[in-house]
C-alpha cells in the first residue's frame, strides 16, 4: 500500500501529471498539475505549471 498522500511533493505530482499526459489523460494530468502548483511555494514557478498543464475543454467525443 502506499504512504501517506501528505508526503508527496510538488515534484511527486508533476511526474504524475507527465504520465498522464503520456497516455493521453488531459484532465488527471491537469488535476495533478493543480496540486503540484499548490504545493509550490514560488509564485512564479506555480504559474508556469499551471501553464504547463491547462485545464481541457469540457468537451466529450462518444466513441462506439
Amino acid at each position: 500500500m502506499l504512504g501517506d498522500p501528505n508526503d508527496l511533493t510538488a515534484a511527486d505530482h508533476l511526474d504524475a501529471a507527465r504520465e498522464m499526459t503520456a497516455t493521453n489523460r488531459p484532465y488527471l494530468a491537469h488535476l495533478l498539475a493543480e496540486e503540484a502548483a499548490r504545493r509550490t511555494a514560488a509564485p512564479a514557478t506555480a504559474a508556469a505549471i499551471r501553464a504547463t498543464f491547462p485545464a481541457p475543454a469540457p468537451t466529450r467525443t462518444e466513441t462506439d
